[in-house]
């Protein structure tokens, strides 16, 4: 799916509000629709659109691509971030993820190499994680949408009721899935998930600050391996990261 209206191919950053033209895929429309829809959805429509009118630069242009490239009934991995990257060019609406040509930030590093430790995977050629996304891994920030150098400047906004929603209709859904939890906030949605029923993954968070520090240092977590053996015992294909 592609979205223009609202979209600045030139500086990619928001440009305005306008949640009819933020494609999604069928499955997530209802809940999208609910949302927007409901007093968290229409005060966060009227932050956004006054911060725009006050000057301010919003990333991403793009808030819900995550729920454009994955849909509900294929997603098979779960990967929760805090909120988008805050930098210019940065943030592509998927977690953890930047443009390709971008810089690849700290925090992705650290995935890469835990990648490449634990299963020997080649170094990509970009920080771009739209291959993982096509494969049904829905890289969720909790927070969609950040102010240039402000981190968590949205946080609190109305984004949380929206992804707390998307992690349990992950949760009720058909189908097994692995959810990989990294760090103290997204650790604290472990209370929308049936962990009867998925696998929860639990580590660090990939940050410098505490990718090697306990109590679960996320370089050395065998995550990317554990996820696929335990898709592989559901039946289900391994993802190829």
């Amino acid at each position: 799916m592609t979205v223009q209206a609202g979209f600045d191919w030139q500086a990619p950053r928001l440009t305005s509000v306008d949640p009819a033209s933020w494609r999604v895929q069928t499955g997530w429309a209802g809940l999208v629709a609910d949302f927007w829809g409901s007093p968290h959805g229409q005060g966060l429509c009227r932050f956004l659109t006054e911060r725009l009118a006050h000057g301010a630069v919003i990333y991403p242009p793009r808030p819900l691509r995550a729920l454009e490239l994955a849909a509900p009934e294929d997603v098979r991995v779960v990967i929760l971030g805090q909120d988008p990257y805050h930098g210019p060019g940065q943030a592509e609406g998927l977690a953890f993820s930047v443009a390709p040509g971008t810089k690849v930030p700290p925090s992705l590093r650290n995935m890469l190499l835990e990648l490449q430790r634990n299963l020997g995977a080649p170094a990509p050629t970009d920080g771009s994680l739209v291959r993982w996304a096509r494969q049904g891994v829905l890289l969720l920030n909790t927070c969609l949408t950040v102010e240039e150098g402000l981190p968590a400047s949205h946080a609190g906004r109305g984004w949380e009721t929206l992804t707390d929603s998307v992690i349990r209709r992950c949760s009720e859904g058909a189908g097994p899935k692995v959810f990989m939890l990294w760090g103290a906030h997204a650790q604290k949605k472990a209370a929308f998930i049936d962990a009867g029923r998925h696998r929860v993954l639990c580590a660090n968070h990939p940050s410098p600050l505490s990718a090697r520090r306990g109590p679960i240092p996320f370089i050395g977590c065998g995550h990317f391996e554990q996820a696929n053996a335990w898709l592989a015992g559901q039946g289900l294909p391994p993802v190829v990261w």
